[in-house]
């Protein structure tokens, strides 16, 4: 008798700068098998996140690095195919933060683990994106963290990339005058499409601040940071008094992480007596319900548009993270299993 395996993708060796294939490796391993309690499940969808990344050098961050030979972390939607666990029966779809495994076994108690409710029609990669835990990342840091409030000016980096693109969307949904940051035109376009007020191509000003400004006259009052850096320091003085910035993500230091951009401008914190705040979504689990209500009403009003780029293939994570790494994407990378 054959034992069962498994595919993974496993860190080879720890990245410099960007990732590169040689980085990741694809493994054959037993087949994991569910202990009292627990539950294997069968990857469906598999996320990128520039989150990962982090987790890849051997440095704290909110979560423990990944050691080398052993499977990359990251967000899964998966279906139950064993159970010890009655409250998840086989058949249940469900998003935990799992590891890059066709199986996988997992507790209850699995970091952000939730049962999915897929509705008729809607393909199951929207539950990885804008209404899983891209929409719900993006509506913590908004309304949760951001406090922001029809009639407001709402600036977003990174603005055709998962989190922000829905951000743009949930904001103009919720009455606030919103702008968006991406890089090339093709980004920008697409940001205006998805509703902004005014898309900026960053890599077409010569001073952001003054375009941010010419934008936003009467200055800022959320920013929804994915970016950090030199952005942020152009945006800092901009603010409005009592102006809040939800800090999502620092992708300008990801890979570069030994060499992190010092902010120059942190004295208008004082200035403008701003709220800046980092957050994780899952710190807040009282708002998610609510949250996931308004995903989806925007979805079936046709107020919310997924924006995504789906692969194919447990082996093609690692291609669709470098890609994601290197700037090259729009929307939420997916990869279906």
């Amino acid at each position: 008798m054959t034992t069962a395996t498994t595919r993974q993708i496993t860190l080879a060796r720890r990245p410099t700068g960007i990732p590169v294939p040689e980085d990741f490796a694809l493994v054959d391993v037993p087949r994991p098998v569910p202990g009292p309690g627990e539950i294997l499940v069968r990857m469906r969808v598999g996320s990128c996140d520039p989150a990962i990344r982090g987790f890849l050098d051997d440095r704290p961050s909110y979560l423990p690095p990944v050691a080398l030979g052993a499977p990359i972390n990251g967000m899964s939607l998966g279906e139950v195919v064993e159970s010890n666990n009655s409250d998840w029966p086989v058949g249940t779809l469900l998003r935990t933060f799992a590891v890059w495994s066709e199986y996988y076994v997992v507790g209850a108690d699995a970091l952000g683990i939730e049962k999915v409710e897929q509705a008729p029609g809607v393909p199951l990669q929207h539950y990885m994106g804008a209404l899983g835990p891209v929409g719900l990342t993006a509506w913590v840091g908004l309304f949760e963290v951001g406090k922001a409030k029809a009639g407001e000016t709402v600036l977003v980096s990174a603005a055709a990339g998962a989190t922000g693109s829905t951000v743009v969307q949930l904001a103009k949904a919720a009455g606030c005058r919103v702008i968006g940051l991406a890089g090339g035109p093709d980004k920008a376009r697409m940001v205006k499409e998805l509703g902004a007020d005014v898309a900026i191509d960053y890599k077409a000003v010569g001073d952001l601040g003054a375009a941010i400004n010419a934008a936003a006259p009467d200055g800022v009052d959320v920013y929804f940071d994915n970016v950090g850096g030199e952005t942020l320091d152009a945006v800092l003085p901009l603010m409005r008094l009592h102006g809040r910035i939800a800090v999502c993500g620092m992708i300008a230091q990801y890979n570069d992480a030994d060499n992190p951009h010092g902010n120059r401008n942190l004295w208008q914190l004082v200035v403008n007596r701003l709220n800046m705040r980092g957050f994780i979504t899952y710190d807040h689990p009282e708002v998610l319900g609510e949250a996931q209500a308004m995903l989806d009403r925007l979805f079936a009003e046709g107020k919310l548009k997924p924006l995504e780029n789906v692969r194919d293939g447990l082996e093609k994570l690692p291609e669709a993270f470098i890609e994601l790494m290197s700037g090259k994407t729009t929307g939420k990378t997916l990869v279906l299993v």
